[in-house]
């Protein structure tokens, strides 16, 4: 792809945070500027002054980084440990604190304090060393999003070995390529787990699944819904049994900084799922720093990222970032609409939340249920809001804004991946004139830049491809087994930058606006437009709830425009000829002739994974009249598919 690509959309309204905010933020303009200096004239020198203020080190480093192109090594030499940053060093001040409160989705509660989290988290770590699980041993875990799942990765970074969490909505085909390629030993989860009012049979996933993995010699269960299960007698073990008599005493490993933590695994174009490979010293460094950066967090906020663990998000800010910075951490187990639209505002009431952190996707399926589910909860706790996932399409920021955070909270859009391992682009609360719908700035530390093909950066409003230009403490080290295929994924496309992946664009005033995945841009008529500003447009009229916009071949255009909208309501569906050409003009009005879609099809629901992404390459294999071709593995709803089948034109 060599030419740029065709940005449309233009935003003009600003919002700044209020006086009472600045004045109590954690990261205050001078301190920003200082740090923005400091990493530009100083870069060793502006992460080793991160390092040494918030991570606690056995050992202090000998280099703080070595770069050969595309691999690094930071803080060389240097011994720390994860499970230590989040509890050890919390217990003489923090002890009663809440590190967890868990909420069930049948409604059951806990409260787990430091010290609670610290006990449970030495137990389960003596009881997989009594099993034999060494030092970056491999361990998967798979289980719904309950305390157990927290203390199984904590207790695997306490000990030293890798873990690997599969999300608890993945089938046993996924599951199980995702043992066989990280050669996991043991594999940790619970009989069942709940997902609206059903039982997911997470335990017979496990022994399907097994049924094609050589290497795991043991499966830890813990008992959540106590459904029926077969249990393999020299397998198969009780988590609660093995840690029945387990002792209190264990001393957090002595790990080096570059020791691996964990991988997570990511879909790729070719099938094969990519094992995103982890370290130690750095991942906790920028993951601990950008929580206290970004969200801002006190010592008395209750913070709630809505991720799942199986999610990088899960992993950076349900876990590590919060609890290394001593927070309060909620977790919830169930689904936003289960049992009704109000259940996460409810939460946020009940338990007085301070800090919301959430998907666009999920923010654009309450703006379609209805503001009468919010107005039936208090939510005057709430101080900041966030988004994670996905570029946040303006209309959903100023819901978000009005709605959620009654034109009070700020709003930090979080740009990062999978592959970054924290946040690199987002708004700082207390100094940041956010834009709907704009990332904003890079992160002090974060070199971040919009080029073209040839690595040139480009003028302002066009948009290009992101790249970061320097390494980071938390990015991925390599593709798990697999150098070659990390190099050629991320370092191949632009020479001397990681290549994210993504397009964007920066405006006049140097904010930075993602633009999707550059797999998303359409070539019309010889402009390559982003299929997420199109989306946007259709999102902003008032019947739109949500829209998906996939590219199909055309004999004059090259490509054509197809949208794929969801409506708020069924009965805008009866007028859908005369509403589809008013969605057309609405899109040719909003950002001009050339992004006016060919062919607007409506639907009840958009093909997505389990964490919440559309799936746009099978709506661009219906709108192409094509087989739907690939691995589905990961779609919450496989019947979506089969119903726009049995609604194309």
């Amino acid at each position: 792809m060599d030419e740029n690509i065709t940005s449309v959309l233009s935003e003009k309204r600003t919002f700044s945070p209020s006086n009472d905010f600045v004045k109590q933020a954690n990261l205050n303009k001078a301190e920003y500027e200082r740090l923005i200096l400091k990493a530009k004239t100083d870069f060793e020198g502006f992460w080793t002054e991160l390092a040494e203020k918030n991570i606690f080190w056995f050992k202090k480093w000998e280099k703080v980084l070595e770069w050969n192109e595309p691999f690094s090594k930071w803080f060389i030499g240097g011994k720390t440990n994860i499970s230590y940053n989040c509890l050890d060093r919390h217990l003489e001040k923090k002890s009663d604190k809440k590190a967890l409160i868990w909420i069930g989705e049948n409604g059951e509660k806990r409260e787990i304090t430091y010290k609670e989290l610290f006990n449970e988290v030495c137990r389960f770590s003596n009881a997989l060393l009594k099993l034999g699980v060494k030092e970056s041993d491999c361990v998967v875990i798979y289980m719904p999003l309950i305390p157990e799942a927290v203390i199984s990765m904590l207790a695997c970074t306490r000990i030293g070995a890798v873990h690997s969490v599969v999300f608890g909505g993945f089938s046993k085909e996924a599951l199980a390529d995702r043992i066989n390629d990280s050669k996991a030993k043991v594999v940790i989860t619970a009989d069942g787990g709940y997902r609206r009012g059903q039982v997911v049979p997470l335990k017979l996933n496990v022994d399907e699944a097994l049924q094609r993995c050589s290497s795991v010699e043991k499966v830890i269960i813990v008992q959540r819904t106590k459904n029926k299960i077969e249990i393999k007698p020299e397998r198969d073990l009780w988590y609660h049994e093995l840690t029945a008599d387990s002792s209190l005493e264990n001393k957090a490993k002595e790990l080096d900084s570059e020791h691996p933590l964990f991988i997570l695994y990511t879909s790729g174009t070719t099938g094969k799922p990519k094992g995103i490979l982890h370290t130690t010293a750095g991942y906790l460094l920028w993951t601990t720093v950008t929580t206290k950066w970004v969200f801002d967090i006190k010592d008395s906020d209750v913070y709630w990222c809505t991720a799942d663990i199986g999610w990088v998000t899960g992993h950076s800010y349900v876990v590590y970032g919060p609890l290394s910075s001593g927070a309060t951490s909620l977790i919830y187990e169930g689904a936003p609409n289960y049992p009704d639209w109000g259940r996460f505002w409810e939460i946020i009431q009940e338990n007085k939340i301070n800090i919301f952190y959430t998907a666009p996707t999920a923010i654009r399926a309450f703006m379609k249920a209805g503001v009468e589910w919010i107005k039936k909860y208090d939510l005057s706790s709430l101080r900041l809001l966030g988004s994670v996932g996905e570029p946040i399409n303006p209309e959903a920021w100023m819901w978000y804004h009005e709605n959620i955070g009654r034109k009070k909270c700020p709003i930090v859009d979080t740009w990062w991946q999978t592959e970054t391992g924290g946040i690199l682009i987002s708004p700082l609360p207390g100094i940041t004139v956010t834009k709907p719908g704009s990332a904003t700035f890079p992160l002090p530390g974060i070199f971040a830049e919009v080029v073209n093909q040839d690595g040139n950066p480009v003028p302002p409003e066009q948009g290009g491809f992101l790249v970061i230009k320097k390494p980071w403490t938390s990015m991925l080290r390599t593709v798990y087994g697999d150098d070659e295929r990390y190099r050629q994924t991320y370092w191949k496309r632009i020479k001397g930058a990681y290549f994210a992946g993504d397009g964007a664009k920066k405006d006049s005033d140097g904010y930075f606006c993602l633009l999707g995945r550059v797999d998303d841009v359409i070539k019309v008529s010889g402009h390559l437009l982003s299929t997420m500003e199109v989306e946007s447009s259709l999102v902003s009229h008032p019947f739109v709830a949500e829209a998906a916009v996939v590219g199909y071949p055309h004999d004059i255009k090259g490509e054509a425009l197809c949208a794929f909208v969801v409506l708020k309501t069924v009965e805008a569906l009866h007028a859908a000829p005369l509403l589809a050409e008013e969605l057309k003009n609405h899109v040719a009005k909003e950002i001009g002739p050339i992004a006016k879609p060919d062919q607007i099809r409506f639907t009840e629901s958009l093909p997505k994974t389990r964490s919440g992404k559309i799936m746009r390459r099978l709506l661009r294999d219906i709108a192409s009249g094509k087989q739907t071709t690939g691995d589905t593995t990961t779609l919450e709803d496989i019947s979506v598919i089969e119903k726009l089948r049995e609604n194309e034109l």
